[in-house]
């Protein structure tokens, strides 16, 4: 019961960073949300940037598989990496099969579909 209050309360924060990061972006402070996307994929996901703009997958996989997220971490996971596609085609390019990754070690690892991610992977198959 407790380690399950700790990922909601985990979780929970991690929702208003991400608000904050979307309101920065409706503000026009496109860096400040870039920075602050960039500390929270460190801090909170132990996730380095570089990681992200690699195009070698395999390290993006083994990350993934060595990291041993809860579920619900890796659902907030893929809420940051969904909202930023759309930022350019080259970005595109490198998140959305990450984040497809995601969404197919959820389902397979953990048992875990949403139907919103469903709706995600379809979206995201322009970018693959």
């Amino acid at each position: 019961m407790y380690r399950k209050d700790l990922i909601t309360a985990e979780i929970q924060k991690l929702a208003e960073v991400l608000a904050r990061i979307m309101g920065l972006k409706l503000e026009g402070k496109i860096r400040d949300a870039q920075a602050m996307f960039d500390e929270t994929m460190e801090k909170s996901f132990t996730l380095a940037t570089g990681s992200l703009e690699d195009t070698d997958l395999a390290i993006f996989k083994n990350w993934l598989e060595s990291v041993n997220f809860a579920p619900e971490k890796l659902d907030s996971l893929s809420e940051f990496l969904y909202y930023e596609l759309g930022v350019s085609a080259e970005r595109n390019k490198l998140i959305a099969p990450k984040l497809n990754m995601i969404y197919n070690y959820l389902s397979d690892k953990h048992k875990v579909v949403h139907l919103v991610n469903l709706h995600r992977q379809k979206t995201i198959q322009q970018y693959i």
